[in-house]
């Protein structure tokens, strides 16, 4: 199977390697539905390559005559952000792309010239790049999906499943999807709630792009919106907490608001800051794995008062804290 994009780049090497191709057999070679060729032939028409034909099932499509993409020329700047741009793709949560990136980093390296190609591998080379554990891994295609949905302002309809409640089927116009602190979210207009609503990526399932236009709305900050919808507090504590548990299990489970962890003895050190103790006190036994305070000593001070709360819903006598 092709990623869209992929898809997308075949259908110009076909159209570039032949005079004309059919829409049938386009849909035969990537495996789609001629509507989808047709959607790709207009993607092609958007970038201004210019494709003609006629548009049925069984049209075919040319390149205008005479027309050929310029050979890629890059200067050394461009070469080392498309080279490392293509690298840092997981810290966006898209290690799913790590092959097509594989394959356009080796594309890349035969389109430049001997002496600028080992100085980008040189540079290459002397980076090392580590994902964050709070980074959640996104599916590709339904991001793909929904961003061709946010191009052409389409509602979207999907499944969407969250801590406070069971899943359901929401329609969303969506304005802007963007990634923020590992995760990524699409903003819009909630048919459900008629409002604005963020929804988390890694919670949607069964995303259908629907044959529905919305006015969309240009000058809309979604980044703005989404931080004043984020649970908002004044750090004061500087927390530091040894759990009995590797980092990879925490991934998706801890806010990275003012936060930061490490592997340390076989666990994980998590070191933050927190106005509200007794919530993070909640949240540390919600865990469900063994941890050690190591500060600050209010927090030891909220769990002795939970301690004391719980032993009197069990009716054992308690000393007053």
């Amino acid at each position: 199977m092709y990623d869209p994009s992929m898809r997308v780049l075949t259908v110009l090497e076909l159209l570039q390697a032949r005079e004309s191709v059919t829409g049938a057999e386009l849909a035969r070679v990537l495996e789609v539905s001629p509507r989808t060729v047709q959607r790709y032939i207009a993607r092609l028409q958007d970038l201004g390559i210019p494709v003609e034909g006629k548009r049925g099932v069984g049209g075919a499509y040319c390149l205008r005559p005479g027309f050929r993409l310029p050979p890629l020329m890059f200067t050394g700047e461009e070469a080392l952000s498309l080279a490392l741009g293509l690298r840092a793709l997981h810290l966006l949560g898209l290690g799913a792309l790590a092959p097509a990136a594989h394959a356009a980093g080796a594309k890349l390296a035969r389109t430049l010239p001997h002496a600028l190609r080992k100085t980008v591998e040189a540079l290459e080379g002397a980076v090392q790049l580590d994902s964050s554990p709070w980074v959640v891994s996104t599916d590709v295609a339904l991001l793909s999906d929904l961003l061709g949905a946010v191009h052409a302002a389409q509602t979207v309809e999907f499944r969407y499943a969250s801590p406070q409640s069971s899943a359901l089927t929401r329609r969303v116009d969506v304005y802007r999807a963007l990634h923020l602190d590992g995760r990524w979210y699409a903003v819009g207009r909630c048919h459900l709630r008629d409002a604005l609503r963020s929804f988390r990526l890694d919670r949607m399932a069964d995303l259908c792009v629907l044959d529905v236009t919305f006015t969309a709305l240009p000058e809309f900050d979604a980044l703005a919106y989404l931080r004043s919808t984020l649970p908002a507090e004044t750090p004061t504590a500087q927390v530091s907490v040894w759990l009995d548990t590797p980092p990879e299990e925490l991934r998706g489970r801890v806010s990275v608001w003012f936060t930061q962890i490490s592997a340390e003895a076989g666990g994980t050190r998590l070191r933050c800051t927190r106005g509200d103790l007794g919530s993070f006190a909640t949240f540390l036994l919600g865990l469900d794995c063994d941890f050690r305070v190591d500060g600050p000593p209010e927090l030891l001070d909220v769990f002795q008062r939970l301690g004391a709360r719980c032993r009197a819903v069990n009716g054992e006598k308690t000393e007053p804290v």
